[in-house]
């Protein structure tokens, strides 16, 4: 198979990175047999101090011409970079806001798992870590409160704020749909969640999930409360398999989920649309601090990349390797700075890419 993918190496750590995903990549590329394009592209920061801009029509064209696009992380720091003395709408994150709704991505997809090795990083009790989780939360992205109109007014001299929580059964199915297939290739079980007890967007929500659930008799579908859900993901995180769930939600539930694992350095992510297309990146920041080091954790965007084997090029086996071959990394005791404990073997930011590349085949 050839593919044809679109690298924004981004800000800060982004480039050394991205680098290291890419390393990993061409050598999957080579033991399975296929053939990989790369196109770089400016985004953020980069692409302001280049163009003026955080995001070009050309690096726009050239995503939508791609298969896939592979990205690092994008921004600096907002004390010190005069990239934040520009205007909301020139800073670097304008850039992927921008080329999220360019690229129509509404499915954010972000996985936390818990390797049994860093079990120890965990915050939980010790008996629910050993257990284990392996979780992919699935958030609509371009629907829901964020979007919604709003507007502050001032009524009988009070201000008061309005914030519209819309959805449409379309807008709802689509992101279903995305959940159910991506079921299809973990464990078959669809935990859908809800504040149905009280809003009507919730009702549609569940009323829509529950007819696609009928197209895919082989996936699990329960419903929860999102109350419920922030509970029970602290209580028994391993419960869980895909979290479909709508944008704000989402938002608040990913990053409670990204913090049981341990370590954001080892967080993928995606961002899909209504074909196999998707933007695939680490769910971390770009940490001007260590940029340029050598020393920035490579397995987050290592996995970022295993996911765009699996979900737009359906290469199963591929992201297989990529996946045990971190796995196996870990388990022979190699660590980046940020997950080193005494007695493990530190490594640079490539020095890691070069361990995991090298159990590939």
């Amino acid at each position: 198979m050839k593919m044809k993918i679109a690298v924004i190496k981004g800000d800060g750590i982004g480039p050394e990175i991205v680098t290291e995903a890419m390393k990993v990549l061409d050598k999957a590329a080579s033991v399975y047999g296929h053939e990989i394009e790369y196109r770089q592209v400016l985004m953020g920061g980069a692409s302001i101090d280049a163009y003026g801009v955080p995001l070009t029509e050309e690096t726009i064209a050239i995503c939508k011409d791609s298969d896939a696009v592979l990205m690092g992380s994008i921004g600096g720091d907002t004390n010190t970079s005069p990239w934040y003395k520009l205007e909301p709408s020139k800073r670097p994150e304008a850039g992927l806001l921008g080329i999220r709704k360019a690229l129509n991505l509404f499915a954010n997809l972000r996985p936390a798992y818990l390797y049994k090795v860093l079990s120890d990083a965990c915050p939980l009790k010790t008996e629910i870590a050993q257990k284990g989780f392996d979780m992919l939360i699935m958030r609509e992205l371009t629907g829901g409160l964020y979007f919604g109109d709003r507007k502050t007014i001032t009524e009988n001299g009070i201000k008061k704020a309005i914030d519209t929580l819309e959805y449409t059964e379309e807008e709802i199915r689509r992101i279903a749909i995305k959940a159910f297939e991506i079921a299809g290739k973990r464990r078959k079980k669809v935990i859908s969640v809800d504040k149905a007890n009280v809003l009507d967007s919730s009702r549609l929500w569940r009323s829509v999930v529950n007819e696609v659930s009928k197209d895919y008799p082989d996936i699990e579908l329960e419903h929860m409360l999102v109350d419920n859900c922030a509970m029970q993901l602290v209580k028994d995180p391993s419960q869980f398999d895909v979290v479909l769930t709508e944008n704000m939600f989402g938002d608040i539930l990913s990053d409670e989920a990204s913090m049981i694992t341990g370590s954001i350095g080892m967080l993928s992510s995606a961002s899909l649309n209504d074909t196999k297309f998707g933007l695939y990146e680490p769910s971390h920041g770009s940490a001007p601090d260590i940029a340029g080091k050598n020393i920035a954790n490579p397995i987050a965007t290592i996995l970022s990349a295993a996911m765009m084997l699996r979900y737009t090029f359906d290469l199963d086996k591929e992201a297989d390797s990529i996946e045990k071959a971190v796995s196996d990394v870990l388990d022979e005791g190699f660590r980046t700075g940020d997950i080193y404990t005494e007695g493990t073997k530190k490594l640079s930011c490539s020095e890691m890419g070069s361990e995991i590349a090298g159990r590939i085949g």
